[in-house]
């Protein structure tokens, strides 16, 4: 399908975790017109992270990305899959719709939240950050890899005969111009055929998976471009440290890493200028709430997974993040009725008192429970304070629908 939409690329495999945010660190980023990322959701946490650790970030940031799902959760595809107004599909399925959008070539803003934790390490986020049960079996069910999607499955219905609660205090900006539970319903025009009309806009050279590699240096004759790999002496990134209190330990636990990844690298991209540093009091416009929580999600997107249709009212580019939270004291039953809707993203219609939702542009989270998870787009993070706040369109997502030509209403 590729070739036959007259799409070049280079194809690179991974070796290494955070191989991919190395390559991309050293492209030439005019020779390229996007980077595919054929995998979960997780390498394209890699290669955002990478472009936004360049010197030049803010011409870096606008290469288009996109992704060929072949993970476990694929929760930016299933985004994809319904922005184009697309039946919810898995498996092959999804990798031909996300095939067939990605020859189409039309590219769209996407939200990018930068996140900082208690070390002070920042990195950008384009799915969500978790806390609680969501974390826990995401992480938990990695031991089920190999049973591919339903390791999630399995992964809940371990939690859920343990379901367990974390107390903790939540500070979040009210969108104020935002509403909670907003639908959307999406449109495309289709050819007579029914299928989407291709457009074909220069998009000739993709590079799927990865930025340049020796491989393609070496087929044109050049030498390999350096990869820059911050030295041991490295400044700090911009937002300030804070000492952890001392009832936590913040050591990584096994299979976690710092959000800023190996090195700690300093990244770019546009001050925070609605969060304080995590050793200070939140401003007092924001909002807090000090309790025990199931769990705690903060979304950008769609899509949780594939199948997960968890927020039907964000967009790519609509400047929010979606809070959304479950409080203690809520039966297994209940929950399992939530998780069960959410596959048609029904699950605010159940009227659950439990559930909050909250559109905002910042928040704080601080938990005061010593054990726990921490994610953000699926990779775990050290378990401490963490914040975030959202910078709109600042990416740019291949998405093969022309956002302008979507009719909402």
């Amino acid at each position: 399908m590729i070739t036959e939409a007259d799409i070049s690329f280079n194809l690179i495999q991974t070796e290494r975790p955070n191989h991919a945010r190395e390559l991309v660190k050293g492209i030439n980023v005019a020779e390229w017109d996007g980077i595919v990322a054929v995998s979960g959701d997780g390498l394209l946490y890699e290669v955002l992270n990478g472009l936004m650790e360049r010197p030049d970030w803010e011409q870096a940031i606008k290469m288009p990305v996109g992704i060929l799902p072949s993970g476990s959760g694929n929760a930016l595809a299933g985004a994809i899959n319904c922005n184009a107004g697309l039946e919810q599909v898995l498996g092959l399925e999804l990798l031909l719709n996300c095939a067939l959008l990605l020859c189409h070539a039309a590219v769209t803003p996407l939200d990018l939240v930068a996140v900082t934790t208690a070390s002070g390490a920042r990195c950008f986020s384009c799915l969500s950050v978790a806390w609680g049960f969501i974390s826990d079996v995401d992480i938990e069910s990695e031991k089920y890899r190999h049973m591919g999607a339903a390791r999630f499955t399995l992964g809940t219905l371990v939690r859920l005969a343990s379901m367990h609660t974390y107390r903790g205090r939540l500070s979040y900006l009210p969108a104020a111009d935002a509403t909670a539970h907003r639908p959307i319903s999406r449109s495309i025009t289709v050819a007579p055929n029914g299928r989407l009309p291709l457009q074909r806009l220069p998009l000739h050279r993709a590079l799927s998976d990865m930025g340049l590699c020796e491989e393609r240096h070496a087929f044109w004759g050049a030498e390999p471009a350096p990869v820059p790999c911050p030295s041991p002496g490295s400044p700090p990134p911009s937002s300030a440290s804070i000492l952890p209190p001392p009832s936590f330990s913040f050591e990584p636990g096994p299979g976690e890493l710092p959000a800023g990844g190996a090195g700690k690298a300093r990244v770019g991209g546009p001050p925070d200028e609605l969060l304080v540093p995590l050793g200070q009091p939140v401003p007092g416009s924001w909002v807090t709430v000090e309790d025990d929580f199931v769990l705690v999600l903060a979304i950008y997107q769609s899509h949780l997974g594939a199948d997960l249709f968890a927020a039907p009212f964000a967009r790519f580019d609509d400047g929010l993040i979606h809070l959304c939270f479950i409080k203690a004291g809520i039966s297994r039953a209940a929950l399992v009725r939530l998780f069960l809707a959410m596959e048609k993203g029904s699950h605010f219609e159940q009227e659950c008192p439990h559930l909050v939702h909250v559109p905002v542009r910042a928040f704080r989270l601080e938990p005061l429970t010593r054990k726990g998870i921490l994610t953000v787009d699926g990779e775990r993070v050290e378990y401490g304070p963490i914040q975030g706040q959202v910078h709109r369109g600042l990416a740019r997502l291949i998405t093969g629908v022309d956002r302008l030509k979507i009719a909402t209403g």
